[in-house]
């Protein structure tokens, strides 16, 4: 099931995209009153959710082309968690752009997090703040969203606190990035966190799942790989990250972004305004999104 959060005038609500994709049918007339994404997550149960399932086929819906698509989680409660450095081309990569800040070895997963002020939505525009920024990078990556309250889960249990799973590009300042120790700066900007285009529950996916991941830019495929090849699983993430820590509903977790990015190649293949960002994951959808 695809759920996303649409605007039908200066109306925001959460809805559910039929099968075929050419209606979405409001929550509410499902009997789901929440006001965002973030609460109507809070409120599922795996029993509600294939109710709606099954009733959404049933429901006359809102024709696409009648609304907009935004991000599904607008403004996340919590900053995003994010994995660094966790397909091992991309290490290669990185580490060829500057050993000092991503060289080394690495026993345990390298987790940041991203401040977001506002998710940057389908279509919508990324600010490139190019008075501060050199170096503009895109990162597709597949992420994890968060079901229910979890801490101290086990690897087995990981799966059972998932909703589902949808589209983030970690836009990236890889001179901000680079020139401090820690990378929450040169990955917080505004706009830098456009995610899309739905969150397809869990049950659409063999558990972890093995997609194909692309990112092109200005049509020109860049980045081409599958969510198998991670260094650090989804379930040893989840599983290390709730020891003593709670994952709240609808959490965020990018899992990290394969080798293609702009830094890797030689010379480096940085955005500049105009150009059109394309990240897709197989069975998710496709997230687009223009430099200012």
């Amino acid at each position: 099931m695809k759920v996303v959060t649409y605007a039908q005038g200066t109306h925001t609500a959460v809805g559910i995209l039929k099968q075929d994709g050419s209606e979405v049918v409001p929550a509410h007339y499902l009997g789901c009153p929440a006001k965002d994404m973030t609460e109507f997550i809070a409120d599922m149960t795996e029993k509600k959710l294939q109710k709606l399932k099954r009733n959404t086929e049933l429901m006359q819906g809102i024709p696409v082309e009648d609304v907009r698509i935004l991000s599904p989680i607008i403004h996340p409660k919590q900053d995003v968690i994010c994995l660094g450095i966790n397909y091992y081309a991309h290490a290669q990569e990185a580490a060829r752009f500057s050993d000092a800040a991503f060289g080394g070895e690495r026993p345990q997963p390298i987790y940041f997090s991203k401040r977001v002020n506002q998710a940057v939505p389908p279509d919508g525009e990324i600010d490139g703040h190019f008075d501060i920024v050199d170096s503009l990078d895109y990162e597709v990556e597949l992420a994890v969203v968060i079901g229910k309250n979890a801490k101290n889960i086990s690897e087995a249990e990981a799966f059972d606190v998932v909703f589902g799973y949808t589209i983030l590009n970690d836009m990236s300042a890889r001179n901000l990035q680079t020139a401090h120790k820690q990378w929450y700066f040169g990955k917080s900007l505004d706009d830098f966190t456009p995610i899309g285009p739905c969150i397809v529950t869990k049950d659409e996916f063999t558990n972890p799942p093995a997609l194909a991941i692309r990112s092109f830019v200005n049509g020109q495929l860049r980045q081409d790989s599958n969510t198998s090849l991670m260094i650090n699983h989804i379930a040893k993430v989840i599983s290390q990250l709730s020891q003593g820590m709670t994952l709240q509903a609808g959490t965020i977790i990018a899992m990290g972004t394969p080798a293609g990015v702009g830094m890797g190649f030689d010379p480096p293949k940085f955005l500049q305004s105009g150009d059109v960002v394309t990240c897709e994951i197989e069975g998710i959808g496709v997230l687009e999104n223009r430099i200012k």
